[in-house]
């Protein structure tokens, strides 16, 4: 029996961060998410999001939605919810390069055939792990302010501490010793340098660090630095994680063909362009013994969901770094996933479980 797409929508929220966070280059007060929503004949409405980071992908949320409000979207209504794949298709030929446009109908058409089928995103593709905990970010500040802050966070029951690094290698290596110290074994500790290192300083931090089992270190040097980390020996590339440098299919066989010099890709749907897309540089990443780290940007809950069902399809999906919705108020949505002492559970309904407030 056929459904077929009976409206599309989009629209802009600018929503304000309920703590403003600093990476090495920039400070956080709000973010802006665009949404989609896709209705079906039957009323069934798939709902998508995005909010690409123009730093990385050289989109933004505004040229996202004039994208979305393309004459293009509209050859998509009256066709069957059933050929979603082959339209994922020609939307990433159509909108090439633009990841969050294709992410937000990507995500918003597997949305509302998984509602329209009666079954979840995970089990169209079907589940291959367990629910994996997420890390919760502290951004570049103070000790005493990123201590009370990770204090906060474990009595909410996380127990893995992303924190944002690459402004100063010093006092970066003196906060990670400082958190370790304090809170021991309960809690572990990644850090992300959003490319603010050279070889040099990173060397720095590995050295200096090297007995406090620090997880992973995500993207210490400039994108364009990749080939230098080939001269670091094997088992400290496998705790580097790929983000700025691995952006999509195109990205993920590149690192692969020089000899991964990372051991972890960081897969962001902003980035890749959704689901399907991501799927594939999973593909890409089993084939090189590469493992995977599903990462976001302050997102909605239903991107935030929707890669959290994508990670659970994958079997190299190691890690999780899914908090971007935690830190801001959404109007527009409820449901998704359920947050229990750190471990993010799919809510199981159809679809990717969301709905409309």
């Amino acid at each position: 029996m056929s459904m077929k797409i009976k409206s599309i929508r989009a629209y802009l929220e600018k929503i304000p961060l309920t703590k403003p966070y600093s990476i090495s280059y920039q400070t956080f007060t709000e973010t802006e998410i665009v949404y989609l929503e896709i209705e079906l004949e039957n009323g069934i409405i798939g709902l998508g999001a995005a909010n690409p980071f123009a730093e990385v992908v050289g989109e933004t949320p505004a040229s996202t939605l004039q994208h979305l409000q393309n004459d293009f979207l509209l050859q998509l209504i009256g066709r069957d919810i059933k050929d979603f794949p082959l339209m994922i298709d020609e939307v990433v030929t159509h909108f090439s390069g633009l990841p969050g446009t294709q992410a937000a109908i990507d995500i918003a058409l597997h949305d509302a055939y998984g509602k329209y089928k009666n079954i979840s995103v995970i089990d169209i593709y079907k589940k291959c792990i367990d629910p994996l905990p997420t890390s919760i970010t502290i951004g570049i500040k103070e000790i005493s302010e990123m201590l009370m802050e990770a204090k906060e966070y474990q009595k909410l029951g996380f127990h893995i501490l992303k924190i944002k690094t690459g402004a100063n290698v010093e006092q970066d290596i003196e906060r990670v010793s400082i958190l370790l110290e304090t809170f021991e074994t309960s809690m572990r500790i990644r850090v992300d340098a959003n490319e603010g290192y050279t070889l040099l300083q990173l060397k720095q931090f590995i050295s200096s660090t090297e007995k406090l089992n620090i997880e992973l270190i995500e993207q210490p040097l400039p994108f364009n630095k990749d080939l230098e980390l080939l001269s670091l020996p094997e088992a400290q590339k496998n705790k580097l994680v790929a983000d700025e440098s691995l952006i999509n299919t195109t990205s993920a066989e590149a690192l692969s063909r020089i000899g991964t010099p990372f051991g972890v890709f960081n897969i962001k749907l902003m980035k890749c362009g959704g689901i399907k897309a991501a799927k594939q540089i999973a593909d890409i990443a089993l084939k090189s013994k590469v493992n995977l780290f599903w990462g976001c940007n302050d997102e909605s809950l239903v991107s935030i969901t929707a890669a959290l069902h994508a990670a659970y399809t994958c079997k190299n999906t190691k890690y999780l770094d899914l908090d971007g919705s935690f830190d801001i108020i959404e109007s527009i949505v409820s449901g998704g996933f359920i947050l229990k002492d750190g471990l993010m559970f799919p809510n199981n309904l159809p679809g990717l479980g969301v709905s409309k407030l």
